[in-house]
């Protein structure tokens, strides 16, 4: 046996070692898992994604919320979750979920940052390039800003003032005099670097905000107590996705970009060893004939279209005579057409279309992402949710009849479907009257 003061070192090293963390999926069940204190946000989420059998996609994230304030964040992928938690209170919690616009602003930087909202400081007098406009926010020598009207609460009081801002490396600050951006009109509102930057998703309701656009920065040593906070409200969805996103940038530059490149290095050195690692989405964007001796991959459009039809004729036949009920038509709910779709991720079933809105929004309102849904107005059919421009479209689907078969529409029987995954499979290839492709699902996972 080991003499007492080892055994003592040796139990005072795992201690302080392994911490537990309770994580929470989105349905509100949790579970508790023993982490190293050196875990990171990315590690945590892939150890999840192991253990949950998830896609690796590089989308998954692990957001701290608080839900008496209202307030959600992203942990960057290189913070310590030990240390995030420390700092956390009891009424916080994180979740994993989904996040597919944590990294969008590198693939399409001029729709995160309007024109109009982007600068030089003073000193420059200049105006940023759009081909330079990531290396000025990554570069820590150059001096771009955000700029703009935003409402700011009054600390410790209810009241809202339209106030014009400016974000720069050293802290966000207030012009005392209109819009002017000279030292002595500025005063600071808030720090970055002891700061971290939430979305609040009822500020309406629990601010009285003055629009749907409020998020906040919290400093570090606050423990989330409301009137600490610096409660900010934009004018719209882009305005405020643009001053987060440069909060963001400011404060961990080239980290950052570091973080979005990992995962891409990952997959290029696992290339060199096995075959290229593909979600389902990314599987099922190339329509094949295998109807020769050899598959060909189909590029036209109409003949996608043809093909997944008679494919679509073929499988239904099929399935009906494996329906023992004998049910005539597809879209009886004893049929498996009728319900198959409903062990796919992107389907959610009776949700309403505040719920819908609330689970884009949470997982990152990037172009292409999309759920499926029952209608809440017509029980036969469903409804189509997507993102575009970052804004929330729904398209009704709805049953048509031909020749006495039963099929599936969102463009008055234009195009007709089999079932949900076909007419899914089919606008992932082909835009169709849809704004864009199908392109991220938003799912939700059980822990």
């Amino acid at each position: 046996f080991l003499p007492t003061p080892i055994t003592e070192i040796i139990s005072d090293f795992f201690f302080h070692v392994f911490q537990i963390i309770k994580i929470f999926s989105e349905d509100g069940m949790g579970k508790v898992v023993e982490i190293p204190a050196d875990m990171t946000a990315r590690d945590l989420c892939q150890f999840l994604v192991y253990k949950n059998h998830c896609v690796d996609d590089n989308s998954w994230a692990l957001v701290e919320a608080t839900s008496h304030t209202g307030n959600s964040r992203c942990l960057e992928d290189h913070e310590l979750v030990v240390q995030v938690q420390a700092s956390m209170t009891s009424e916080s919690k994180f979740l994993f979920r989904k996040n597919y616009a944590k990294y969008e602003f590198f693939k399409n930087p001029l729709s995160f940052f309007p024109e109009q909202m982007v600068a030089w400081c003073q000193e420059t007098n200049g105006t940023i390039p759009p081909s330079q406009l990531l290396q000025n926010f990554l570069n820590s020598s150059s001096c771009p800003e955000i700029q703009g009207y935003l409402y700011v609460k009054e600390m410790s009081r209810k009241s809202w003032k339209k106030l014009y801002v400016f974000l720069r490396r050293s802290g966000l600050y207030f012009s005392t005099k209109g819009t002017s951006k000279e030292p002595r009109h500025l005063q600071l509102l808030a720090d970055l670097e002891d700061s971290n930057v939430f979305t609040v998703i009822t500020g309406r309701k629990l601010h009285n905000a003055p629009t749907d656009f409020e998020f906040c920065i919290k400093p570090n040593k606050v423990r989330n107590e409301v009137k600490e906070l610096r409660m900010l409200c934009a004018e719209d969805e882009q305005s405020r996705t643009c001053w987060m996103t440069a909060f963001r940038l400011f404060k961990y530059g080239i980290l950052l970009y570091q973080n979005y490149k990992i995962p891409q290095q990952r997959k290029t050195l696992l290339s060199h060893f096995s075959a290229p690692v593909r979600s389902v989405s990314e599987n099922s964007l190339v329509a094949m004939d295998f109807s020769g001796r050899t598959g060909r991959v189909i590029d036209n459009p109409v003949e996608a279209q043809s093909a997944a039809m008679e494919e679509g004729h073929a499988w239904r036949k099929r399935s009906q005579r494996m329906n023992i009920l004998g049910s005539p038509s597809p879209l009886h709910p004893s049929s498996l057409s009728g319900v198959i779709h409903r062990t796919q991720l992107w389907f959610h079933g009776r949700i309403s279309r505040e719920e819908s809105h609330k689970m884009i929004h949470q997982q990152g309102r990037v172009d292409g992402m999309f759920l499926l849904r029952d209608s809440q107005s017509n029980p036969k059919a469903f409804v189509l949710t997507m993102c575009h421009h970052q804004k929330i479209k729904h398209f009704q689907i709805l049953p048509c009849e031909e020749d006495g078969q039963m099929f599936l529409s969102l463009d008055d029987a234009a195009t007709k479907f089999t079932d949900l995954i076909q007419l899914v499979e089919f606008y992932m290839l082909n835009r169709g009257v849809l704004p864009c492709k199908l392109k991220h699902p938003c799912t939700t996972v059980a822990l």
